[in-house]
C-alpha cells in the first residue's frame, strides 16, 4: 500500500490506512508509521532473534519464522525517529490463534507450540479418541510468535487481538 494519499482521498478525509494484518515491529506507531519510518533498516539489523524483515515498501515487518520475539527493545533503541518506541511495547496487538488443522486436535500427538510457549499460554486437554483440545489463554499470551514458528504445519498464527472492554459501573 502506498503511504501517499491522492488529492481526492485527502480532500474527502479518506486517507489510506495500513492493512490491519500487517505486523509491524513491537512499539510501532499505529497511525503514522509510514510517515515516521525512514526505511533505514536499523531495527532489522539489530534484532537478535531475526524476527524482523523489510517488506516490499522498504518498511520493517514482524515475521517470526525462526523463533519468537523476546521484546528486548533493540529495534526501538536503534530507531532514530518515533516510528518505534519502547513506550508503545505494551500496546502490542498480536496474539496466537490455533486453527482447526492443529495436529493434536486431529489425533496426532504434538505439543510443540505448548513446549515453545514460555508464558504457558497454550495448554492441551485430552479428549477421547486420542485427540486433544487446545486451550489458549489470551491473557497470558504476549504474541511473541514462538508458537507460530514452532508449529510444523503452520496451524498457529498471530492475529490482531482486541481485548473486551469491561464497563465499570458505580
Amino acid at each position: 500500500m502506498s503511504a501517499v494519499a491522492s488529492r481526492r482521498a485527502f480532500l474527502t478525509g479518506r486517507l489510506p490506512r495500513e492493512d490491519d494484518s500487517v505486523k509491524r515491529p513491537p512499539g510501532a506507531a499505529r497511525e503514522n508509521f509510514h510517515d515516521l519510518c525512514t526505511r533505514c533498516g536499523d531495527c532489522v539489523s539489530v534484532c537478535p532473534e531475526d524476527v524482523l524483515a523489510m517488506d516490499d515498501a522498504g518498511l520493517p515487518v514482524f515475521q517470526p519464522q525462526q523463533g519468537g520475539c523476546t521484546f528486548c527493545g533493540g529495534c526501538a533503541d536503534a530507531c532514530k525517529t518515533d516510528a518505534l518506541s519502547l513506550d508503545r511495547f505494551a500496546e502490542w496487538p498480536w496474539r496466537a490463534k490455533v486453527s482447526d488443522t492443529c495436529l493434536s486436535a486431529n489425533g496426532v500427538s504434538c505439543r510443540v507450540c505448548q513446549d515453545s510457549c514460555d508464558q504457558g499460554a497454550i495448554r492441551f486437554r485430552l479428549k477421547t479418541g486420542g485427540r486433544a483440545e487446545v486451550n489458549l489463554d489470551l491473557a497470558s499470551c504476549v504474541g511473541c510468535g514462538a508458537c507460530s514458528a514452532a508449529c510444523p504445519i503452520g496451524a498457529v498464527s498471530l492475529e490482531r487481538y482486541q481485548p473486551a472492554t469491561v464497563e465499570v459501573r458505580e
